[in-house]
């Protein structure tokens, strides 16, 4: 027999059709709200007809909010942590691998930042969906995307700590000259702690959390400075000069796994689009900025732009500085490229050194956006978008902070990163997990506010203008869907365990699970974003509780007047 579910007097079977139960989810939807940013004097009356209370601090200045994006991306920490890929066809592929790739990254950028300074808000990225999709399909749509924004965060976090591990690993096998075995399972462990530790870095920090993102911020600029001092340096003085510009710029040649060049040149672009990400974390610390209007758009584009620029600079200096035998390059005993490039220049005191330097750079990486990560999840719990919601969307009220948010997200990561343990192919796939999930997150409101909720679209303080606004937005329409397949693909034109990519597994597989757990569960309870203006404020408990300690008073004195009375009454008679 079929089991039945009931829902405000509806009983429902489990097997119905799924127009049906569209119709239902249609009909318990939240109420759109007319949003218009140029009505509102301040981020917080703004918040309010968005349909959110105040109820986090609002620290970050516009550089914070600008170095939070910054310190995620960690430029060289990134770079060093997957370059491999984009030397498959030489130096050269790197190079203009990073240039090309990054002007499409850009576009997403300005897209983002459109929709944010018109309703920036903490959940963004599905509550744009939901306030731009058609609604027939609004809700689910929204749901799917909360939920692949929220994954693709702790798939970013595991990436990050688990590139940190491996780089710790790097120094330590260089130290020993080469005499340790580096495997999956003291990578993991050195994961598991770097994780927790910033499970108590963030939770610590507390009201500290946008001071952490300006010391982040200046540690990666302080890292980029120094190595384009002391690698070019080295690399002059310890192997007589550079590489010429042809070996730079010029020669393509092809060491992957695929026999097309043009094809293994586009795989290279990772490097790029893996590092240059995490930006929508701006977005999601928007109910702690100042300035929303202006300081979001600086952050994601800034960070975008300088990122792209200063890491163009990066590849050039590595493929001058490189071994031109980069076969030995790729393949280093050390599991690094640019550890091996590094030692090659400077030799292995200098090489351990500046590993280290890298590794608290992407220590500090993993930190901010474990904090981005605990406000998307605390922002879709706030909407009971997620199992448990209503324990994780609980805000300490001291500080201010959604702690369980962070505990929630922190421990999500650990579980992701057991992917890992299925050897180096399942680990590759974390890095593709974090950016197809993000990406299809990050474009999905662009290309709703492009075509049906066109009309709905109110821009706020940023804005391109009617003609050039579309026409990047839909730059990156298209360059998202051309990302998304790319990470599908596998490592090799000839697919065997070791070189099968599983993210064409796992992401379309969060993506179906997340639309049956909605329509087969969660419809009951998650209808869209929802107000919570009308929930009591900790002042507002405080003040009940006041006004019931005052009535409990008085009706103590009443009935003390009334046997003092009664006592007087006796002795008269």
């Amino acid at each position: 027999m079929a089991s039945s579910v009931k829902l405000s007097g509806t009983t429902t079977s489990a097997l119905e059709p799924i127009t049906s139960r569209l119709s239902i989810i249609q009909s318990k939807a939240t109420e759109k709200r007319e949003i218009d940013p140029r009505r509102a004097k301040d981020e917080e009356e703004l918040l309010k007809e968005i349909g959110y209370k105040q109820e986090l601090h609002r620290t970050f200045s516009t550089f914070q909010t600008f170095g939070i994006a910054f310190s995620i991306m960690g430029l060289l920490p990134s770079i060093a942590t997957c370059m491999g890929t984009g030397l498959y066809t030489g130096a050269s592929g790197l190079v203009w691998g990073w240039f090309v790739s990054g002007i499409f990254i850009l576009s997403i950028g300005v897209g983002m930042s459109e929709l944010c300074s018109s309703i920036p808000t903490s959940g963004g990225l599905y509550y744009w969906t939901n306030y731009y999709s058609p609604d027939s399909i609004r809700v689910p749509l929204s749901f799917v995307i909360g939920c692949s924004n929220s994954v693709a965060l702790c798939a970013g976090v595991c990436s990050v700590d688990f590139g940190f591990a491996g780089e710790l690993l790097s120094a330590v096998y260089i130290s020993k000259d080469g005499d340790f075995d580096i495997t999956v399972y003291n990578k993991y462990g050195i994961f598991a702690a770097c994780l927790l530790a910033h499970v108590a870095l963030v939770t610590f920090s507390r009201g500290k959390t946008a001071a952490v993102q300006s010391v982040s911020s200046y540690a990666n600029i302080g890292i980029c400075l120094l190595f384009f001092i002391a690698v070019p340096i080295g690399t002059k003085i310890n192997m007589g000069g550079f590489n010429d510009g042809k070996f730079i710029f010029g020669d393509m040649e092809n060491y992957g796994g695929w026999s097309n060049t043009g094809w293994e040149f586009c795989n290279g672009w990772m490097v790029c689009i893996w590092t240059i990400g995490g930006f929508d974390s701006c977005v999601h610390m928007s109910e702690e900025a100042n300035s929303t209007g202006f300081s979001i758009p600086i952050g994601i584009i800034g960070s975008i732009s300088i990122c792209w620029i200063v890491g163009f600079f990066i590849c050039i200096t590595l493929g001058a500085c490189m071994s031109t035998d980069v076969d030995s390059v790729i393949d280093t005993g050390s599991g690094e490229a640019i550890a091996q490039i590094i030692y090659d220049s400077l030799g292995k005191k200098w090489a351990v050194a500046f590993m280290s330097l890298i590794c608290i750079c992407q220590f500090m990486m993993g930190a901010s956006l474990l904090l981005a990560a605990s406000r998307q999840i605390w922002a879709f719990s706030r909407d009971d978008g997620l199992p448990f919601a209503k324990y994780i969307k609980v805000v300490n009220k001291k500080y201010r902070q959604p702690l369980r948010a962070t505990y929630f997200a922190g421990g999500l990561s650990l579980f992701i990163c057991c992917l890992t343990l299925a050897g180096d192919t399942a680990a590759d796939a974390l890095f593709s997990l974090a950016v197809a999930g993000n990406y299809l997150a990050w474009t999905t409101p662009i290309f709703l506010r492009l075509t049906v909720g066109r009309e709905k679209f109110k821009p706020g303080a940023f804005y391109l203008g009617p003609i050039f606004s579309p026409i990047v937005n839909w730059i990156a329409v298209f360059w998202t869907a051309f990302v998304i397949i790319l990470c599908m693909f596998p490592s090799s034109s000839s697919v065997t365990a070791s070189t099968m990519n599983y993210t064409v597994v796992i992401n379309p597989g969060v993506w179906v699970l997340s639309i049956l757990f909605y329509f087969t569960y969660k419809y009951k309870y998650y209808h869209g974003p929802k107000s919570n203006l009308q929930d009591p404020t900790a002042e507002d408990i405080a003040e009940l509780e006041r006004i019931k300690h005052q009535k409990t008073k008085e009706v103590a004195l009443v009935k003390v007047s009334s046997r003092d009375a009664s006592s007087n009454s006796d002795s008269v008679v």
